[in-house]
């Protein structure tokens, strides 16, 4: 089963150090940041499960990191900072933010509010199989099928839909998608998604359902609705 990912905002390499070895023994793949920007790119290419982020960051307060990143995601976010006055928490709360824990905090308390955030999130993006209607999808296996008969698609078009399987529910802009299956220098190509999308769509076609389980936001992106 893959492990689900974990992405780490914090501008102190000692935290994140910490944050990584503590994470990764409990079972978390882990991307590591230092930045702002650096978080909110990160989060846009790697689809992250969970977001810990720190409140002082070099460029950027991490509430305003927590607002740019609910805008697209319904991930689970956990602010991780030294301050740890009422006001602080009370405003990174309706910021966006899940959870606070104070620095300095206690690895297996960390651990244990990583996991209550994923379970509260009510979706484990990790699940090796999906199943929507007719159609199963079993990301371990790479593997699909619609009606109990095999789907044959393409390592893209397969790629393509897992990134919208494992983010079900949430809108995943063109930029996104783009970026998750092809790599940053497609960003910008929306005719290749649409053409794609396009091709999973008639794949996976039985009656409507295709286009049920792939709704379009115009102008904007796509989302899975199984």
């Amino acid at each position: 089963m893959p492990a689900e990912r974990i992405l780490v905002c914090d501008d102190d390499p000692q935290i994140r150090r910490a944050l990584s070895l503590i994470l990764r023994e409990a079972g978390y793949e882990v991307l590591i940041t230092a930045s702002a920007e650096e978080a909110l790119d990160r989060a846009a290419v790697a689809g992250p499960h969970l977001a810990i982020v720190d409140l002082l960051l070099p460029d950027e307060h991490g509430i305003e990191v927590c607002r740019r990143l609910r805008e697209w995601s319904e991930m689970p976010i956990l602010v991780l900072s030294a301050i740890g006055d009422e006001q602080s928490k009370i405003e990174a709360l309706q910021g966006g933010a899940d959870d606070y824990v104070t620095k300095p905090f206690g690895p297996g308390e960390l651990v244990a509010r990583v996991g209550a955030a994923l379970r509260r999130a009510g979706r484990d993006a990790s699940e090796p199989r999906v199943e929507a209607g007719d159609l199963i999808v079993d990301l371990a296996a790479h593997a699909a099928w619609v009606g109990g008969v095999e789907v044959h698609l393409t390592p893209t078009e397969f790629s393509l839909l897992r990134v919208l399987v494992l983010n079900r529910g949430l809108l995943m802009t063109h930029r996104q998608l783009l970026t998750e299956v092809w790599g940053p220098e497609y960003a910008d190509a929306t005719p290749v998604l649409r053409t794609h999308i396009a091709n999973l769509r008639s794949k996976l076609q039985v009656g409507e359902q295709a286009r049920r389980l792939i709704r379009t936001d115009s102008g904007i992106g796509y989302r899975f609705n199984g």
